[in-house]
């Protein structure tokens, strides 16, 4: 169960829509900007569409349940990549990374993901601008939002932060649940930065496009491109035993 909190972001120079309040199933992050239009007469609020707050978009095939206790499965490697609210670079990262999976087909061999920091688009589906922007580069983005868990810190591998921000928001996650989920102490190193992986790229963050036009999609499908191409490498020369079983 997801910690709940006063404080929010210290940046709101991100996305999004104007946040929905839900008081039942608050985010850890708030903001005071945030927290003052909440006492506003000029939020729009919107019908909160059903959420699949629990989904796992598994990038791989799992043994049956029935199979013989003495048949053992090759544990998956599990990505995960995270912004704030889920809905343009996180998505387009899972996005890109399954492609680039694919294309050198070891897909069987992960598990993908994506998640935000915020839980004020839970159960959409990505922005129709960034699956635009991604289609045209044959990349098909089926991801629906949902907040980072607790759960991840164990599930994961690794933890792909799209900016600074994001990775604050992200550790500071991990320090709240540590003690009361029994979270692994290092389980906090698998946080890293996206374009830590960049090649061709010198920019240390990727841009939330949310706000912009079209260039700013591009911007971010190109850093992302780069970066997964990248982080694959980086992958396969660590676990070279994992994934030539």
């Amino acid at each position: 169960m997801i910690a709940t909190s006063t404080r929010l972001p210290i940046n709101l120079q991100f996305c999004h829509s104007t946040p929905k309040f839900l008081p039942q199933k608050p985010s850890f992050i708030t903001h005071p900007l945030i927290k003052n239009n909440l006492n506003s007469n000029h939020i729009h609020h919107q019908e909160k569409p059903s959420c699949r707050s629990h989904r796992f978009r598994a990038f791989t095939v799992k043994a049956s349940s029935m199979a013989s206790s003495t048949e053992t499965e090759t544990k998956a490697l599990s990505v995960l990549f995270v912004c704030l609210g889920n809905i343009c670079r996180s998505p387009a990262a899972e996005g890109v990374f399954k492609d680039v999976v694919l294309k050198r087909g070891l897909d069987s061999k992960f598990n993908i993901d994506s998640a935000g920091t915020i839980n004020y688009h839970e159960g959409n589906p990505a922005d129709p601008r960034m699956r635009a922007a991604s289609k045209r580069r044959g990349i098909e983005i089926t991801s629906i939002s949902r907040p980072i868990r607790a759960s991840d810190f164990r599930d994961f591998d690794i933890i792909l932060a799209m900016d600074k921000q994001n990775r604050e928001d992200i550790l500071e996650a991990f320090t709240r649940w540590k003690s009361r989920e029994k979270l692994p102490d290092d389980a906090a190193k698998k946080v890293k930065l996206m374009c830590s992986y960049c090649k061709k790229h010198e920019e240390s963050e990727v841009p939330d496009p949310y706000y912009g036009g079209p260039q700013g999609f591009e911007k971010v499908l190109d850093l992302l491109e780069d970066a997964c191409e990248s982080l694959l490498d980086s992958i396969v020369a660590e676990n070279s035993g994992i994934l030539s079983s």
